[in-house]
């Protein structure tokens, strides 16, 4: 079972009498794993929490990866998100199976297919060079079903690039704050915004940064109300956590 609507759709039929008791706890006992030996793939990730399983790429061998999305496939899973995967692996996935592959991020989508866009969830940069992680968090809530914005290159240095976006931030349910060196640009920007902010720091900047530190304890110590904070360079957590928070808006809209 994929989703909660196939789970739902299987009790109908065993309501109905189209599938017996016993057949349909038969499929319910086959699906929640499968044990590859090397991985448990989660089949049930998406009816507990509401997405699917992710592959992180980084220490797995792409024979491995292969493995993992060929059993998630067949079993209809489509918008596979494989995350910190390398240009070597990602050339000797090649032909495995559908993929798309954005060089920036390092991310891969496994069985690319139709996604939904729903609400608005603003992913924004401080420089540049913060555009690879902030890439993974966007690509990660895209491929969860979320429209996303991009709004890159506005940090404090210029604070009139992003004063000048207003109207696009006050239209999010939330916004990603993406920014090395100092990372003040959460702060900044939970000042402003009537969402929520999640901050990723990241490991851009001089050596005093110490590879994102500086920037992960200056949004720890926001004095902005609202802005919650993961790991340094976790664009992925980022993703994840705005699409949570943008889809919750979107069932309280629904009720």
């Amino acid at each position: 079972m994929e989703n909660k609507q196939e789970i739902l759709e299987l009790l109908h039929q065993v309501a109905d009498g189209k599938t017996s008791p016993d057949e349909a706890f038969l499929q319910l006992k086959e699906e929640p794993f499968e044990n590859l030996g090397y991985a448990k793939v989660d089949f049930h990730r998406s009816v507990r929490q509401g997405a699917q399983e992710v592959i992180y790429g980084a220490g797995k061998t792409a024979e491995q990866i292969e493995g993992i999305v060929k059993a998630m496939g067949e079993k209809g899973c489509r918008n596979i998100l494989i995350t910190r995967l390398d240009r070597e692996k990602k050339e000797a996935l090649e032909g495995a199976f559908p993929m798309e592959y954005h060089e920036a991020p390092r991310l891969a989508i496994a069985f690319p297919g139709e996604r939904k866009s729903l609400g608005n969830i603003v992913v924004a940069t401080g420089g540049t060079s913060d555009i690879p992680i902030a890439e993974e968090a966007a690509l990660t809530a895209e491929v969860m079903g979320n429209k996303v914005t991009r709004l890159y290159d506005v940090g404090v240095a210029g604070l009139h690039r992003l004063l000048s976006n207003m109207d696009v931030l006050m239209s999010a349910r939330c916004v990603v704050a993406v920014a090395g060196m100092e990372g003040a640009l959460a702060s900044v920007v939970g000042g402003l915004v009537d969402c929520p902010v999640v901050a990723v720091p990241t490991s851009v900047g001089y050596g005093a940064s110490f590879g994102g530190l500086s920037a992960l304890l200056s949004m720890l110590n926001s004095c902005a109300s609202g802005c919650s904070v993961v790991n340094i360079d976790n664009g992925f957590g980022a993703g994840y956590l705005a699409s949570r928070i943008n889809q919750m808006e979107g069932l309280e809209e629904r009720k």
